[in-house]
């Protein structure tokens, strides 16, 4: 079980959120613009569903005095991920971040947690995530929630 503050609490995001938490999304995938993560929120939140039309969550830590954004996840679904049961959907970490004033006091581990949570209610029975090779903080982060690599590689481009 995860320990947070207890001035933090966790709750799906709201339209009004939308300009603080598409900065903070800018941070997390710094080569798409604020603006864009504005408008994917827009889509996103708008239909609480994906592309493929799987149910997706955004959800905050926030501050309950300040209301200030401690971090956020997105949880959507997929019907597979690597290394996981084929035969039912799988619940997916699709991002994740801490705002690093908050890191290492529980914040990330109870986004994660609430995520978990709001894919048992959709059904799903194991719960998937992914993290560039390179980004040793992200993996040790799963590791430490019991994540369990499935899988590494390495993809490869060719302009024709």
């Amino acid at each position: 079980r995860s320990v947070m503050a207890p001035e933090l609490e966790i709750r799906p995001a709201h339209p009004s959120d939308f300009a603080r938490l598409a900065r903070m999304r800018h941070e997390l995938w710094p080569e798409t613009t604020v603006e864009a993560q504005r408008e994917a929120l827009d889509r996103l939140l708008s239909h609480t569903r994906d592309a493929a039309g799987f149910p997706y969550a955004v959800l905050l830590a926030v501050h309950k005095f300040s209301g200030e954004i401690a971090g956020w996840i997105e949880a959507g679904m997929r019907s597979h991920a690597d290394g996981c049961d084929p035969a039912h959907p799988t619940g997916y970490l699709e991002g994740w971040f801490v705002a690093e004033s908050f890191r290492r006091q529980g914040v990330g581990a109870a986004l994660v947690q609430a995520a978990e949570e709001w894919a048992r209610k959709q059904g799903c029975r194991q719960m998937a995530s992914d993290s560039w090779l390179e980004n040793e903080g992200s993996i040790a982060a799963h590791r430490a929630l019991g994540y369990e690599d499935v899988s590494r590689v390495v993809n490869f481009r060719k302009n024709l």
